[in-house]
């Protein structure tokens, strides 16, 4: 038989990464594709980034999280942690959801790259015109 654990886990997306955040009670070790965030992210900007739905509702060394990240560029890896720690945290308690809210947290950033269209050299970009 299963044994119950007091692990929460949660899907943030963000672009083309796809983030799967375990949080579970702790000391606030945090590990990313099993190595540490420092390693994983190099610029102290993105940990921050990562970092705000803890700081926001004070839990920074109160839980451990670990997660698996594919998918898109640093940036977009980065906002996928982001959301997956906000939407499990609330599933962790649901008193920290006003707050995640009213921060603008649990919304998925839904800007993803807009595709090439036939006939013209990108997205939005159209060959130069020529009367004659």
């Amino acid at each position: 038989m299963a044994v119950k654990t007091e692990e929460i886990w949660a899907t943030g997306r963000r672009k083309a990464a796809v983030a799967r955040v375990r949080i579970k009670p702790g000391t606030g070790k945090v590990e990313v594709n099993g190595k540490k965030l420092g390693q994983y992210f190099p610029t102290e900007t993105i940990a921050t980034f990562i970092f705000q739905p803890l700081t926001v509702t004070g839990t920074e060394k109160n839980v451990d999280i670990f997660v698996n990240v594919q998918g898109g560029g640093l940036s977009g890896q980065a906002g996928a942690m982001r959301h997956g720690i906000a939407r499990g945290l609330v599933k962790m308690d649901a008193t920290l959801r006003p707050v995640l809210k009213g921060s603008g947290l649990l919304t998925r950033d839904a800007r993803v790259k807009e595709r090439k269209k036939p006939g013209q050299p990108g997205a939005r970009k159209r060959f130069q015109f020529s009367k004659r």
